[in-house]
């Protein structure tokens, strides 16, 4: 128990590590959180610091989702095994570098909307945990689709986020999975209540094409 304890809180940490904001202190001397939509993520950072910039940081926050599942997963099931159920250990492994992105210790618990690293999430689940690659598969495509219609990342994100249970529900993955999906989906939708606020007063930016 003591090693699943130990990969809870690295999987936090590991997610908490607040990938834009270190490159606006480190590039441009800048409080990510107070310019732009202040939010600590990869959109945010592009607008800023740059495109290249911005997609260096969803790589890294894709990674941190990625190794959380793969490889501290590893280490945690070691031995552990009998313990608790491989794929439900990895999705709480998973669920904890979420919440470390969303609610960085490093930045008074304010961190990003959880879009990327949750990705890095599904990738990691995919990788090990059968049937989950349909279904992000789709949930990519349902992504892309509303981008392209909308040209607006934080709608496309909720509606991937909604989406995702219910491939999970239709896939018929196992029920702990589902259940998972709606706790990963409403992360992702809590984070972007102001976005929806905006969206609602059609005040939401769209991302230009050109740019």
């Amino acid at each position: 128990m003591l090693r699943i304890l130990i990969g809870i809180i690295l999987s936090y940490l590991i997610g908490s590590i607040p990938t834009a904001y270190i490159f606006g202190r480190w590039l441009k001397g800048i409080d990510i959180r107070k310019f732009g939509s202040g939010n600590v993520g990869a959109t945010n950072a592009s607008r800023l610091l740059g495109k290249k910039i911005g997609i260096t940081v969803l790589i890294l926050d894709i990674l941190k989702g990625l190794i959380t599942v793969t490889l501290l997963g590893n280490l945690a099931l070691i031995n552990t095994q009998s313990l608790i159920d491989p794929s439900l250990l990895r999705i709480i492994l998973g669920l904890g570098c979420i919440s470390g992105h969303n609610w960085t210790i490093f930045l008074n618990f304010k961190g990003g909307k959880g879009v990327a690293t949750t990705l890095g999430v599904l990738l990691g689940a995919a990788w090990v945990i059968p049937g989950i690659g349909v279904v992000l598969a789709l949930v990519i495509l349902t992504w892309l689709i509303t981008f392209l219609v909308t040209r607006i990342v934080s709608v496309a994100s909720i509606l991937a986020a909604v989406s995702f249970p219910i491939y999970m529900a239709i896939k018929h993955l196992s029920l702990t999975l589902i259940l998972s999906s709606f706790i990963i989906s409403a992360f992702i939708i809590l984070r972007h209540i102001p976005n929806i606020k905006r969206i609602l007063q059609k005040k939401e930016p769209r991302m230009s094409f050109k740019k």
